[in-house]
């Protein structure tokens, strides 16, 4: 196969894909397009144009992406309430489709004809690129170093890195403890420390929230608005989505809401912890199934609960651009056009607790649900009927058993 000649790289800065630029000139002699996308992990990414500007790279695109993300990624999945195996909120995920849609556009924008990545062969990452890239073009080149290079460990990455005058900060002199990844929705952390699914985890692993025990003792009330299945405002103020969700993982973070330690059915067939952190999505998670439970009709929310699970599983397995994840978007977008109003909410010691919740598309009815005389509004005697018809093939079921 012939070399490619132009190769872009979804580049971080770090020690591991600032390697993998080297390794790409190196190995193909390719001319290297870094991209860095700001999804909101909370760094600094200039470092990341100066050191590929240093390594010999003419184009940067370092971008910043966290309202698209919010918008156009996090907020539809919100949606759907989407939770893998039963507690994930799908964090790193959900970033994958779009960087590799960035990546994409970025090759024909400046007629690369490869794409790199720096995910490894053992985890989840490389199927959500690779998928992506294929869904958006078919005949781009993709290349995985991780699968292809000559290096077993991470001292064979530093004393490549020595070699070639890459920078190495003190803390990567060694063994990392853990791996992180980030965005404005989690961060997520596994490997080292954490590979034994018997140890509690150390508290260096959390960064993003305080631990429930060290949260105030006073709780927070907030009131989040909601139109058309998204959030709009918290306490009144109207907010773009990355604005409202950075705004919530400050209050989460403040409380201790949002930590999960999980042991996961990855797709590439093995199982792997991790320890997550969702503030905000923890929260607008609970705001968002109180604003349905007035405002969906019963049909409507029990058909979306059964969808959920294989819809959360196509975006964990990387299938965001596919046919079947684009058909059940539909079907739940189509459920939210009246999901709209407020709710209100306690946030104690990592604790999201539904106060309140109204909306003008309510389809809960005070005058039919009351204990008290409701004037008519519902007659009990119907009920006979409903319940002797629904019993009928349990009855049915009886009389055979009996007689046999």
């Amino acid at each position: 196969m012939t070399a490619p000649k132009k190769v872009v790289l979804a580049y971080s800065g770090g020690l591991d894909t600032s390697i993998i630029l080297k390794w790409l000139q190196t190995t193909y002699d390719a001319e290297v397009v870094t991209f860095t996308a700001d999804l909101g992990q909370g760094e600094e990414l200039e470092p990341a144009r100066k050191k590929a500007e240093m390594m010999g790279c003419r184009e940067i695109y370092v971008e910043d992406l966290r309202e698209t993300f919010v918008k156009d990624y996090v907020f539809p999945m919100m949606r759907a309430n989407a939770l893998y195996e039963g507690v994930y909120l799908l964090g790193t995920s959900i970033a994958r489709p779009l960087i590799a849609k960035r990546q994409i556009e970025i090759a024909h924008e400046t007629g690369a004809d490869a794409v790199a990545h720096g995910a490894t062969g053992k985890g989840n990452d490389q199927v959500r690129f690779e998928l992506g890239y294929a869904a958006l073009d078919p005949t781009i080149r993709v290349i995985a170093p991780w699968r292809d290079w000559e290096f077993k460990s991470r001292t064979d990455l530093i004393e490549f890195a020595k070699l070639n005058q890459i920078p190495v900060t003190k803390d990567k002199e060694g063994e990392a403890p853990f791996s992180v990844d980030a965005n404005l929705l989690h961060s997520s952390s596994e490997g080292k420390v954490l590979e034994n699914p018997a140890e509690a985890p150390p508290s260096i692993v959390f960064q993003r929230t305080v631990s429930p025990e060290e949260a105030p003792d006073k709780p927070t009330i907030i009131e989040i608005g909601f139109k058309a299945g998204d959030a709009v405002s918290i306490d009144g103020q109207a907010m773009s989505p990355a604005t409202l969700l950075a705004a919530l993982n400050d209050l989460g973070r403040d409380n201790g809401i949002g930590r999960l330690d999980l042991v996961e059915n990855r797709f590439v067939g093995m199982k792997s912890r991790g320890i997550y952190e969702t503030p905000g999505g923890t929260i607008l998670h609970v705001a968002h199934r109180a604003m349905e439970s007035i405002t969906l009709d019963r049909g409507a929310m029990h058909l979306k609960d059964e969808l959920m699970p294989r819809y959360a599983e196509l975006i964990y397995n990387g299938f965001w651009f596919s046919p079947e994840r684009e058909m059940l978007q539909a079907a739940i977008d189509c459920s939210q056009k009246e999901v709209e109003g407020t709710v209100r909410l306690k946030l104690y010691k990592g604790n999201v607790i539904v106060m309140g919740r109204e909306s003008k598309k309510s389809l809960y009815s005070e005058a039919i649900v009351t204990f008290e005389d409701d004037a008519g509004a519902y007659d009990q005697k119907d009920a006979v009927g409903f319940i002797h018809l629904n019993a009928l093939r349990l009855k049915l079921l009886a009389q055979r058993n009996k007689r046999g």
